[in-house]
């Protein structure tokens, strides 16, 4: 089997900004692994984004692909490498092939159920509260927004975006923007403008104090939690993971974490990183049943993978096989 790792750029719609800064277009890698058969060639396809604050770029991440060996497989992928986007992108790029080799589409070979549409959070993107405000008028008809915050001026935006939008469910992500006291001072204000969650209010290995502070709210751990191990840390802070296949390093351990989180009484997230419905696609499958999904990334683009995901009211649909699985 050969593996291939091309870098790619996606503009965006528009300028997309959270906390930490801004970009104009997503950038991605792209695997193909390919296997001699019986039938000719088969390609598998899978997607990652390498992530900054987790110490990945293109450049390492292209490095650890491409020095796997070419026998490589889901189960010795899991061993070999740490959770993160390189496995992420290897691990969707071999469910692809054995969907290629077997004809079968991968729920089929997981045993699950045909995925079914989600409704899906559309991120709202971080600027000042006249623009937050004239976006979320403009994605009023959508059922649930999901705001970008983390900053001092927090609440003129989430006001400015109920002002906006007065009858979508909102959730917030403060992209460990906050501390405990800022929070805690927020968390009355986040119920009464019907803020149903808010997503990693503190920075990961300084969020202790939300077992010691009330939470009025559902909280979720997202940058908290990247896999199974991530669990027993969560425990009296959170009440809800996002799971992100960038994270846990591909399908394989999403599943994983979502059965032990599942066990364990959290409820679940599944959200993804800014890419195109290649890196989606697998994602749709983890979010059956999910408390929330956030799999709008290629909503947010300006052009997409041939056969992109299809998204209407219903929400995000389940991927064609000329897309993936």
């Amino acid at each position: 089997m050969k593996l291939d790792v091309t870098a790619e750029a996606f503009r965006l719609a528009e300028v997309f900004t959270i906390s930490r800064g801004s970009r104009t277009e997503a950038k991605v890698l792209t695997v193909r692994a390919t296997d001699k058969t019986a039938a000719g060639e088969l390609t598998g396809w899978g997607e990652c984004v390498p992530y900054a604050r987790y110490g990945e770029s293109l450049e390492s991440v292209t490095a650890e692909i491409e020095a796997l060996p070419a026998d490589i497989t889901r189960a010795t992928l899991q061993e070999m490498m740490e959770p993160g986007a390189a496995r992420n992108a290897v691990d969707c790029a071999l469910w692809d092939l054995e969907a290629s080799k077997t004809g079968k589409r991968v729920w089929e070979i997981l045993e699950l159920p045909a995925p079914v549409p989600m409704i899906t959070a559309f991120t709202l993107s971080l600027a000042s509260p006249e623009e937050m405000q004239a976006s979320a008028a403009k994605h009023a008809h959508r059922p649930l927004l999901k705001i970008k915050l983390g900053t001092p001026d927090d609440m003129a935006r989430l006001e400015a975006v109920r002002r906006g939008a007065p009858k979508s469910k909102i959730i917030v992500d403060a992209n460990e923007g906050w501390t405990a006291e800022v929070y805690a001072d927020l968390a009355p204000h986040l119920l009464r403008l019907g803020v149903e969650l808010v997503e990693q209010p503190l920075p990961a290995g300084q969020d202790d104090m939300l077992a010691e502070i009330e939470r009025p709210l559902p909280v979720c751990a997202d940058e908290s939690c990247h896999d199974r191990k991530s669990l027993p840390d969560l425990k009296g802070k959170y009440d809800v993971i996002n799971i992100k296949l960038d994270k846990t390093g591909g399908l394989t351990e999403a599943l994983e974490l979502r059965k032990a989180a599942r066990a364990e009484g959290y409820g679940i997230m599944v959200g993804c990183m800014v890419g195109t419905s290649l890196a989606m696609a697998p994602a749709v499958i983890v979010a059956q049943g999910a408390r929330v999904v956030d799999l709008d990334g290629p909503l947010l683009l300006a052009e997409d993978r041939p056969e992109p995901l299809h998204y209407d009211a219903e929400g995000v649909h389940p991927p064609k096989r000329a897309l993936w699985g």
